[in-house]
């Protein structure tokens, strides 16, 4: 019976108003000065080539350290379709009240047995300018959205960029989905409704990032009527997905052995403040997922009961207390009903929020881990500035004419590597302090939102609540 509840809604409309005093969202405002969406990437995709670029010892050196081939990173796709990107600059100054409402409805299974999988529409309105329409809608399957997810990492994670995860993957569920019948699989299933919430709300927090917004690839997503080419690579069982695994496994290993030498106390404080925060969330977590399985089964003991009591009434010989025991029973199975939609109100409102944070914590730290990388590329190559300018000295004692100018050369290049390791260093330690600073902001507001809507359900639970029983108390003083 739960299963059949729809949830209570989880935001409203969401407006994005580019200003320097806007909090209400989860990444708010747009963050002033900054260079086009698309020369941003470019630059600091370029900060890594050079990083690269010269000695082959560095793939040879850096074993901890996972780097993509040189030929992959002279180039980032981001203008694939030929699409303008608007700058930051440009969606400020359209001013007004913007904003970007998004809903997904409608899950549709596609397909019988292991090929099938669930679709579902994607509904936008806006008034923002750089969309083609104001209203429009899509049809998207699951693996859409995680090919969506790689995309914008790939593109802004490598310069510090928080990025909302995207929806996880179940196996079981997904097992369930493919061998069910159809009406199964669309009507009443809570994984079908999971994921569909879950779905909306990485599309929701994902518009709110002011730079995530204007991408091209998520404008596609959200505007282009033709289908997505499949992502083959966010199968856990394709090659890339493999391969995908392997490199998860090894950065892992990496995040655990290596320990920077941290200048900035800045970082280390914010990351214990992170690390904290988790371990506090998933206690939270626990205990709510727990409360919603006790008010679950207290709704099914409930029903218990008004069975029992409908049972009783008709049994009764004494007129006054058979009705009573009958509008008993009917007053409890409202009662169930109630404790079913509080339960949803438990998960969908204040869980699946503290499911979502447990989500970004963990993207945050994947910012700081690229911050730690490129600390890693800037020392290695204060290490093989080191080793070349002994190999000079060296030539020099042993008058080695002959190879002295290649020696030389060769510390010119490295210490411009040493030189733009730094810059791309103290970059992303900007970005992640200016993405830090919306992050938290907005966390707060987002806190104060969503238990403010918790309560206010609850509180309107409770109500309604006292208006059954109040109905009910005449029918048991009428008893004689």
């Amino acid at each position: 019976m739960a299963d059949s509840m729809e949830p209570p809604p989880l935001f409203e409309n969401i407006d994005i108003k580019h200003h320097d005093d806007d909090d209400d969202d989860l990444f708010a405002s747009a963050v002033q000065s900054l260079p086009p969406v698309k020369n941003e990437v470019h630059l600091e995709n370029d900060n890594h080539q050079d990083l690269l670029n010269g000695d082959s010892d560095l793939h040879e050196d850096m074993g901890k350290v996972h780097l993509n081939d040189r030929a992959e990173m002279e180039t980032v796709p981001i203008n694939v379709h030929s699409v303008t990107t608007p700058t930051l600059e440009e969606v400020e100054a359209e001013g007004g009240d913007q904003f970007i409402e998004i809903t997904i409805t409608e899950p549709q299974k596609v397909g019988d047995g292991m090929g099938a999988y669930m679709a579902y529409r994607i509904s936008t309105k806006t008034n923002m300018t750089f969309f083609k329409r104001r209203e429009f809608a899509v049809m998207r399957r699951f693996s859409d959205f995680l090919g969506l997810h790689d995309k914008l990492t790939e593109k802004y994670l490598k310069v510090g960029r928080i990025i909302p995860p995207a929806p996880e993957k179940s196996v079981i569920g997904n097992a369930k989905m493919k061998m069910g019948q159809a009406e199964q699989a669309t009507n009443g299933n809570e994984f079908i409704e999971r994921r569909r919430s879950s779905l909306e709300r990485y599309l929701r927090r994902t518009c709110q990032h002011p730079v995530l917004l204007v991408d091209p690839d998520f404008r596609e997503f959200l505007e282009s009527d033709a289908e997505l080419p499949k992502a083959t690579s966010t199968s856990a069982l394709s090659g890339a997905g493999v391969m995908r695994f392997i490199n998860k496994v090894g950065e892992t290993v990496n995040k655990i052995t290596y320990k920077m030498d941290e200048t900035d106390p800045w970082f280390e404080d914010k990351l214990a403040h992170v690390e904290a925060l988790e371990m506090q969330l998933k206690k939270l977590h626990t205990n709510v997922e727990a409360m919603v399985s006790y008010r679950r089964e207290l709704a099914n003991l409930t029903n218990g009961v008004a069975r029992s009591a409908a049972l009783l009434s008709a049994c009764e010989d004494h007129n006054s207390l058979s009705r009573a025991l009958s509008q008993l029973a009917d007053t409890e199975e409202k009662v169930e009903a109630l404790h079913i939609e509080q339960a949803n109100t438990d998960f969908f409102i204040l869980c699946e929020m503290l499911k979502d944070y447990l989500g970004l914590l963990g993207a945050v730290r994947d910012a700081f881990h690229e911050r730690t990388k490129l600390f890693q590329l800037w020392q290695h190559s204060q290490q093989m500035l080191t080793r070349k300018r002994e190999a000079k000295t060296k030539l020099e004692l042993q008058g080695r004419s002959d190879k002295l100018d290649q020696a030389g050369v060769e510390v010119i290049e490295w210490e411009a590597k040493v030189e733009r390791g730094q810059e791309a260093f103290d970059r992303i330690s900007k970005m992640i302090k200016s993405e830090m600073e919306r992050f938290e902001k907005c966390r707060i507001q987002d806190f104060k939102a969503t238990f403010i809507k918790y309560l206010e359900n609850h509180m309107e639970h409770q109500a309604q609540l006292v208006k059954y029983w109040d109905a009910f108390l005449p029918e048991a003083k009428a008893i004689a």
